[in-house]
């Protein structure tokens, strides 16, 4: 029986695992294999993002050692995956180690170079390649047959090695076996519990586009291909009946296939049958037709919750113009942000900062006209990936680059028009932009912060900044010194978690907001503005740690959600924030009002991802009239019909 391990690594250390699908895919195709199946033991080892390598080792090779050990490599993992391959050959020096992916894929002078026990590299889609590799490795494991397998570079010795003619893209995709169907990748685990952090789920492969920074198009070819509706439905019906929450598609641009509205179609049907999957996210198609409007209104009806993404990347023509971007209609934003604003659908906008043609002054001007519309902005720093059009022009764009401490990703630190210096401080500005904006810490105080006190959300962000960088409260020290160089996504998360965990950071970040802008407020409006933070805290997700009692104040309302019960406010907070989505800058009267304020349980496990955490944003609801109270001191909670006033800063 020839024993082969399969290997991925997700890229942040989330509380929960990611699906392991690229392994699920090579697992079904040679379970299903008449030839291959009763020959082969294959097991999948699904890492969190921060095992290291240590806790890697233990997994891997603890009962037994792989003869062909596989990896699914990515920017994030390249270099533990390396160190793996290393421990396989020396417990097992006639083991196969095979490397996969985009990152490495047509990389193998770099991968040989840097990892010398690597064996083999894949190039292009893996799947009927791997199959055929195992094949030739049964028919005989002391010489495989390597050269006529298509789709490959492997060692011959040393460093030198040769590659074959690369493999036609798979057209018929319903060939490879569906790892849910055949159940390469259980769905349940020991508790009866859905253990993922959301499905994955490929409807098709291939993209349009050739954008300069992305090897999408280029690793996976421009013609897109389509699974069948039946096996799509087969699949998503095995979701339903299992309870999974959320569906992520991996496809490069939902929105744009007439199968896509089939598939919406489908999931819906699922949905009325069993009651779940109740959320889906995807990368939206770049254009948005009438197609993708028809798809968000129908989704918006049937109560489905989703994060619609503005890929923009960037507002500047000459950015633009070297990103290959400017066939796009990516001119209608302003049109599409506010019709998704009619509709009452979340959306939120993808930038690069790094780009060649981008300056800091026109990025920030940029950032601060989109977020007039919409406030929630993903903001990534460029990366040379390999595969595509930036990585082969280096000396044309004036790239400089550094690798990543833990990772394999090129971060761009300059270019032709922009410094060293400039992204150093663009890279602090991100950091503080991603948990702010991106992941939505601050959702409700980028409008007043603009119509009242005069500040674009770049400036609140720089606010906010030379604030932390004067600060000497320890929360704030503490919080300062975990700024990273590079606005990595893993500091990001940790930065995150910081401010839901630290409840004394957050009250500093208050004291900013009540003594920098506050104070800019009109006459009028200085009274109220310390209520827009104390709404705000209180409408996040609530924070609570596996094992961990609920924060004071909130109580559990069924398995599901979570209550604060009745909490007072000397202003009607949200008419405030209605008249100034009107533009109306009158003055609020005081008027004691009381919300309940209902949460979604579960957040902690969902922090990291900005798409799935905003499922968990509460909600606020004036009481039922059999519920209203006197009103008491303001911020506190009022318990259902009596007048016993919890903590006023709670």
């Amino acid at each position: 029986m020839l024993k082969i391990a399969l290997v991925q690594q997700s890229a942040w250390d989330l509380p929960v695992d990611s699906m392991p699908l690229a392994a699920g895919y090579l697992k079904a195709v040679l379970d299903a294999d008449p030839d291959i199946g009763r020959e082969v033991d294959v097991r999948i080892h699904n890492m969190r993002g921060g095992w290291s390598v240590n806790e890697m080792t233990r997994t891997i090779f603890h009962d037994e050692v792989p003869d062909v050990l596989a990896f699914s490599v990515v920017g994030w993992n390249y270099r533990n995956f390396s160190l793996l391959a290393e421990v396989h050959k020396q417990l097992r020096p006639d083991g196969l180690t095979i490397f996969g992916g985009n990152h490495v894929s047509h990389q193998a002078p770099k991968v040989f170079r840097e990892c010398p026990s690597v064996d083999i590299v894949v190039n292009g889609e893996g799947e009927l390649t791997f199959r055929e590799l195992i094949s030739s490795v049964l028919a005989d494991r002391r010489d495989p047959n390597l050269p006529p397998i298509s789709g490959i570079s492997f060692r011959t010795d040393g460093t030198d090695f040769i590659t074959t003619p690369d493999r036609d893209r798979i057209n018929d995709l319903d060939i490879i076996p569906s790892p849910f169907l055949t159940g390469a990748i259980p769905l349940l685990d020991r508790n009866g519990n859905f253990p993922y952090e959301f499905a994955l789920l490929e409807t098709n492969r291939g993209c349009p586009y050739r954008c300069s920074f992305c090897y999408w198009g280029g690793a996976t070819g421009q013609r897109v291909r389509s699974f069948s509706r039946d096996r799509l439905a087969a699949e998503l019906d095995l979701f339903g009946y299992h309870q999974v929450p959320t569906v992520f598609l991996c496809d490069a641009n939902f929105g744009m296939l007439e199968a896509d509205e089939e598939f919406t179609e489908d999931l819906l049907k699922i949905n009325e049958k069993y009651g779940f999957p109740t959320s889906l996210e995807a990368n939206w198609a770049k254009n948005k037709s009438q197609r993708f409007h028809r798809i968000v209104r129908t989704l918006k009806e049937r109560g489905f919750k989703s994060s619609f993404t503005l890929a923009l990347q960037t507002l500047s023509d000459e950015a633009l113009t070297g990103m290959q971007r400017r066939n796009m209609k990516l001119n209608q934003w302003q049109d599409l942000s506010d019709w998704l604003a009619d509709e009452g659908m979340d959306a939120f906008v993808e930038l690069i900062w790094g780009a060649p043609g981008e300056t800091v002054e026109s990025f920030l001007d940029g950032y601060d006209r989109i977020a007039e519309k919409v406030p929630r902005i993903a903001v990534y720093p460029l990366l040379l990936l390999p595969n595509t059009a930036y990585s082969e022009q280096r000396e044309l764009h004036g790239f400089v680059t550094v690798r990543g401490e833990s990772d394999d990703f090129e971060y761009v630190l300059a270019n032709r028009t922009s410094t060293l210096a400039e992204n150093f401080a663009m890279q602090r500005f991100m950091f503080l932009a991603r948990i702010l904006g991106e992941n939505q810490y601050f959702k409700r105080l980028w409008r007043p912060a603009r119509v009242l006190a005069g500040m674009s959300q770049s400036e609140v962000i720089h606010s906010l900044l030379e604030w932390i960088s004067a600060s000497d409260h320890p929360s704030v020290v503490a919080f300062r010194e975990a700024f990273p160089v590079l606005a990595e996504s893993p500091a990001v998360a940790s930065g995150h978690r910081l401010l839901y965990s630290g409840p004394e950071l957050d009250a500093e970040i208050e004291r900013w907001w009540n003594e920098t802008v506050v104070p800019r407020f009109p006459a009028g409006w200085t009274e109220f503005g310390p209520y827009f933070y104390r709404f705000e805290r209180l409408a996040r997700p609530v924070y609570q740690p596996p094992g961990a009692a609920l924060p004071d104040g909130w109580r559990e309302e069924g398995d599901t959600y979570v209550s604060s019960g009745l909490v007072s406010f000397p202003f009607d907070v949200t008419a405030a924030y209605d008249r100034l989505a009107t533009g109306d800058l009158t003055a609020p009267e005081p008027l004691d009002t009381a919300y309940e304020f209902r949460s979604r349980r579960g957040f902690y496990h969902h922090l990291d991802n900005h798409e799935t955490g905003a499922h968990y944003f509460g909600t606020a609801t004036p009481p039922a009239p059999d519920d209203r109270t006197e009103p008491t001191a303001p911020g506190s909670r009022i318990p259902r019909n009596t007048l016993t006033p919890v903590s006023e800063t709670s």
